[in-house]
């Protein structure tokens, strides 16, 4: 029993003296403990939406007031000359609703109903089925709320405009490929500079004539390497047993790919230098790169439904603009048209991330 005390004693010992792995072992539960809390919700509210109104009369105009009044939906564009496969193209919207010339004409005349279409994005079968039905749940209060009409249904035909099949595969394994690789390129990068320093043979680089800039793109060339061999496998492997394949113009994801895999190198190198010990960098590289890659990249929810206040973070985590990638490559196929946007902020982040690392890393051969 001594034995077994003086064993934790001694334990609790070697933590104390490591402040960083201490401080990061009380505070990462906490923050965690808050982003489950506000970060996760599976609700659909404020959904973009877009209307195009060929009928331009008192009728259509009330039918869009309906969708308006409601707080599951939020019109970023109606009018006659409303495009809405191409907001959909976008990513500008989640679902679009078209209101064909004599609209009012047909809601007035008792034998026959009147027609509408709504067009979802099928990419998130939840989500497009959620949609479907607030949009049929607006459209009865509309038929219920018009009183003196001798129609009783207004048929609202949908179409998806993604997945048709609503098929969560091909929403889930694009995501999961996101998430799959964005752990372990930076996590070795990392390690490889933690060591040097908790080793003490990083003197020998400070001895060398090596500047900064080259010690860090001859280190981040490596694991680079390694991690687009990571990507490389991975697609292979949803291709053999997912049967996910390339829905358009896969040049987008290879670009993503390397700028997405750069991003996490370089940011495993900032985290390697600065941590300067291992075990600290394995739960640097656990929290930053993953655990917020999982909860704040929209891979499980939309990141709409995170709270305001701590949203700005998932714009710096580069798997929410990558997964954006991935889905359009394997379910959309819109190709650059619908993806420029996320590959250039990764080509910004990956940017942000070697300034920083080069910043800690250019006085390497006057101090240590």
């Amino acid at each position: 029993m001594k034995r077994i005390f003086a064993q934790t004693i001694k334990e609790l010992t070697q933590l104390g003296r490591d402040r960083l792995s201490l401080t990061m072992a009380l505070l990462l539960p906490l923050i965690l403990l808050l982003l489950f809390g506000f970060a996760v919700s599976l609700k659909v509210n404020q959904i973009n939406f877009a209307i195009q109104d060929l009928d331009l009369t008192p009728i259509s105009r009330e039918y869009i007031a309906t969708f308006e009044r409601t707080t599951k939906f939020n019109i970023v564009a109606y009018g006659p000359n409303v495009n809405v496969p191409r907001l959909l193209d976008q990513g500008r919207v989640a679902a679009g609703l078209i209101i064909p010339p004599k609209f009012a004409r047909d809601f007035l005349r008792a034998q026959r109903s009147a027609s509408a279409q709504i067009l979802v994005d099928g990419t998130d079968s939840n989500t497009a089925n959620i949609v479907r039905g607030y949009a049929k749940a607006t459209t009865n209060t509309f038929v219920e709320n018009s009183q003196g009409s001798n129609v009783t249904a207004v048929s609202l035909q949908s179409r998806l405009w993604y997945n048709p099949g609503l098929e969560t595969l091909k929403y889930i394994g694009p995501g999961a490929i996101a998430i799959t690789v964005t752990l372990f390129p930076a996590l070795l990068a990392a390690l490889a500079t933690a060591k040097e320093y908790e080793q003490g043979t990083i003197l020998q680089v400070y001895a060398s004539s090596l500047t900064g800039i080259e010690y860090l793109l001859g280190k981040a060339a490596a694991f680079w390497l390694v991690g687009m061999a990571e990507v490389l496998l991975v697609n292979l492997e949803a291709w053999l047993f997912f049967g996910l394949w390339f829905a358009g113009d896969p040049t987008p994801m290879i670009v993503g790919s390397a700028l997405y895999i750069a991003c996490g190198v370089f940011w495993g190198i900032l985290l390697g230098r600065n941590t300067q010990i291992q075990s600290a960098a394995i739960q640097a590289v656990s929290f930053t790169a993953f655990l917020l890659s999982l909860q704040l990249s929209g891979y499980i929810y939309p990141v709409s439904n995170i709270p305001v206040a701590i949203r700005w973070i998932s714009y710096l985590v580069p798997a929410q603009h990558y997964i954006l990638i991935t889905r359009d490559a394997y379910d959309r196929g819109v190709g650059w048209l619908g993806v420029w946007v996320p590959v250039l902020v990764l080509a910004l982040l990956a940017s942000l991330f070697f300034f920083l690392a080069w910043r800690r890393l250019q006085s390497m051969q006057v101090k240590s």
